[in-house]
């Protein structure tokens, strides 16, 4: 299992989800909000905009995204940040 990153910022994880048709819905305080209408329906998340993350919620973040997608969090981390483990 690759490692997840230890210094991402919330704003860099947001651009990140773009990949997978996430756009940002608002962001209100230090709360990035985004959306999926990809794979039929619609998926939100909430990303602290924290610099960085804390490893728990970003793998709580990664963990939820990668079960909408259909695909383990090891392809979805290795696809977002450009591993090849």
């Amino acid at each position: 299992m690759p490692k997840i990153p230890r210094d991402i910022s919330g704003n860099e994880l947001a651009k990140l989800f773009r990949k997978y048709g996430y756009e940002l819905v608002r962001q209100t305080g230090s709360h990035i909000r985004l959306t999926s209408a990809c794979k039929g329906s619609e998926h939100k998340i909430t990303i602290p905009n924290h610099n960085p993350v804390k490893i728990g919620t970003l793998n709580n973040i990664l963990n939820d995204v990668a079960e909408h997608l259909k695909i383990s969090k090891h392809v979805l981390i290795n696809k977002l940040f450009g591993r090849q483990d």
